[in-house]
């Protein structure tokens, strides 16, 4: 779907965030990207989003750029707008009427349990609701690919353990592309199919661990991934990747 071949990306004060990287992404995938704070993982998904462009290297989408909802680290709601307008956002910019988009946003807002609270606004709504509304707001469109820049950072335990279940039946459910930037090791492990671990910067890839999937927390499977990423972030801290 995807091909990143050797890209890099120089600030212009200086700071090299990403050196010849290079993925490969495919239809249905559900990507990690792993690694510290300040490796990258950002900038890369910003690349992939076309809203920064590399220095080097190239991206190619295999027929053309498809459509892209992006979930950022805050929830980055319009604080004067109700649940509904917020959802509402992607496809009035598109030019399509509130009449004919009203389906829509129902829809994408029962599809991450909120339907009953179209009417909120944002400083009515917890944390972890907000999330889903922003979630909501990038799927409204139905997108391909599903770009996510740590958007559980910020929550509860409980609350981001709730929102990892239900993003993996929205996964299943409507088989984008999702590629999911996060700093924890049992987020990845949890969440996706391809763990991607990322050096620190200037920000490269290290490796790829593949998961089964399906894995519940108390999984022995899932105690072992969480041992084998973090054995590989060791030997990478170690220099030996």
């Amino acid at each position: 779907m995807l091909a990143i071949d050797g890209v890099s990306r120089r600030f212009a004060n200086g700071v090299e965030a990403l050196r010849d990287a290079s993925l490969r992404l495919g239809q249905g995938d559900f990507v990690a990207l792993l690694g510290p704070s300040g490796c990258g993982k950002s900038t890369l998904l910003r690349l992939i989003a076309g809203l920064d462009r590399p220095d080097s290297g190239r991206l190619v989408w295999n027929g053309g750029a498809p459509d892209i909802g992006f979930v950022f680290q805050d929830a980055t709601l319009l604080p004067w707008a109700t649940a509904a307008e917020n959802v509402f956002l992607p496809l009035r910019l598109r030019g399509q009427g509130w009449a004919d988009a009203a389906p829509q946003v129902g829809a994408a807002l029962a599809r991450v349990g909120l339907s009953g609270f179209e009417a909120a606004r944002p400083r009515e709504l917890s944390g972890g609701m907000r999330m889903r509304v922003s979630i909501a707001r990038a799927l409204v469109t139905r997108p391909k690919v599903l770009l996510m820049d740590e958007p559980f950072a910020a929550l509860d335990e409980f609350t981001r353990h709730g929102l990892q279940a239900d993003l993996l039946k929205l996964w299943a459910e409507l088989r984008c592309t999702v590629v999911f930037v996060t700093h924890s090791i049992y987020e990845a492990a949890f969440l996706a199919r391809r763990i991607v671990l990322m050096t620190p910067r200037p920000g490269r890839i290290a490796c790829e661990i593949a998961s089964p999937g399906n894995l519940a927390r108390l999984d022995p499977a899932y105690a072992a991934l969480v041992a084998e990423i973090t054995t590989a972030l060791s030997h990478e801290a170690e220099g030996r990747l």
